[in-house]
C-alpha cells in the first residue's frame, strides 16, 4: 500500500503504509504476560519470556511512535488527523480515569462495606469472632503493620507534583508565545520534579517494608496501598519518558505556536497524573 498525502480541501486524510507494529505489539504483550505466568510457577524460561516481551514492546514503541513523529514532521497530517488524535487522547485519558476508579472502588468497598460487615456479624456465626472494624486495617488475616502517615514524604510529593503542573503550564505558555528558552526550561523543571517524586516514592517503599512492616502481606491496607500508589508511580514514570521525548522534539523545533498537539497530549496526560495523585493522597494517605 502506498501512502497518500491528504489535504483538507479535497476531503481526504493521510493513509499510512502497511505496518506490522500492531501485530508485533500483540505478540510482545502476550509473551510478557506468558513469561510472567511461567515465572510465578518457578519456570526458568519465564524470565527470558518476560525480557523478550519487554524488549519487543520497547522496539515497537520506538518504531511506531518514531514513524508517527516522522509523518508529522513531514507535514502530511491535516485537520482530519488532528481531530482523530485529539479524540483518541480524550478516550485514552477516560480509560485511565476508569482504571484508577476501580482501585478507589476497591478501597471504598473494603472500608465502607466489607470491614463493617465482618465486625458487626453475629458473633455466634462470625467467621472471624472479635474482629474490629478499624481503618487502616490488614483485615482478619493480614500481618501487623504501621500505616504510612500523610505529612511526611506523601505531602512533599504532593507539592512536587503540583509544582510540576505549574512548570509544565509555564512551558506551554512559552510555546504559545514562541519563547524557546521558557519552553525548554519549563520542560526540564517538570521532568526534574517528576524524577524527584519517583526517588522519594522508592525511599518511601523501602521505609514501609523495613521499618513499618507495611508490605503486600499487610492484608487489605497493604494491598490497596501498594497497588494504587504503585500504578500511579508507573504512570509518573511513563509521563517522565513522554516529557523527555517532547523535550527532545522541542529542542529540534518540531512544534510551533499553532501546531503542537504532541506537546498538548503529553500535558493532558501529566495533568491527569497530578489530579489522580490528589485523590491518592486524600483517600489512601490522609483519610
Amino acid at each position: 500500500m502506498t501512502s497518500t498525502t491528504a489535504h483538507p480541501s479535497n476531503g481526504h486524510y493521510f493513509v499510512p503504509p502497511k505496518s506490522l507494529y500492531s501485530t508485533l505489539l500483540s505478540v510482545a504483550i502476550f509473551t510478557l504476560a506468558f513469561g510472567f505466568i511461567l515465572r510465578l510457577h518457578d519456570v526458568p524460561a519465564g524470565v527470558w519470556g518476560m525480557l523478550l516481551g519487554a524488549g519487543l514492546i520497547v522496539y515497537v514503541l520506538f518504531g511506531w511512535f518514531g514513524q508517527v513523529i516522522g509523518e508529522n514532521v513531514r507535514g502530511v497530517y491535516t485537520a482530519w488527523e488532528d481531530r482523530s488524535y485529539r479524540i483518541g487522547m480524550v478516550w485514552f485519558i477516560f480509560s485511565e480515569v476508569m482504571f484508577f476508579a476501580c482501585f478507589f472502588g476497591v478501597l471504598y468497598y473494603t472500608r465502607i462495606i466489607s470491614l463493617p460487615e465482618l465486625s458487626h456479624a453475629d458473633q455466634a456465626y462470625a467467621v472471624f469472632p472479635g474482629f474490629d472494624s478499624v481503618w487502616p486495617s490488614s483485615g482478619p488475616l493480614g500481618d501487623p503493620f504501621k500505616p504510612m502517615g500523610p505529612w511526611g514524604i506523601p505531602a512533599v510529593n504532593t507539592l512536587l507534583l503540583l509544582l510540576s503542573g505549574v512548570t509544565l503550564t509555564w512551558a506551554h505558555w512559552g510555546l504559545l508565545k514562541s519563547k524557546r528558552n521558557q519552553l525548554i526550561a519549563g520542560l526540564v523543571l517538570t521532568i526534574l520534579l517528576g524524577a524527584v517524586f519517583m526517588v522519594l516514592q522508592v525511599y518511601e517503599y523501602a521505609h514501609a517494608y523495613s521499618e513499618l512492616g507495611l508490605t503486600l502481606g499487610a492484608g487489605a491496607y497493604g494491598g490497596t496501598f501498594f497497588i494504587t500508589t504503585g500504578f500511579h508511580g508507573m504512570h509518573v514514570t511513563l509521563g517522565i519518558i513522554m516529557l523527555t521525548t517532547i523535550l527532545g522534539r522541542c529542542a529540534k523545533g518540531h512544534f510551533s505556536a499553532h501546531d503542537h498537539f504532541g506537546f498538548e497530549a503529553v500535558a493532558w496526560y501529566w495533568h491527569f497524573v497530578d489530579v489522580v495523585w490528589l485523590f491518592v493522597f486524600v483517600f489512601v494517605y490522609w483519610l
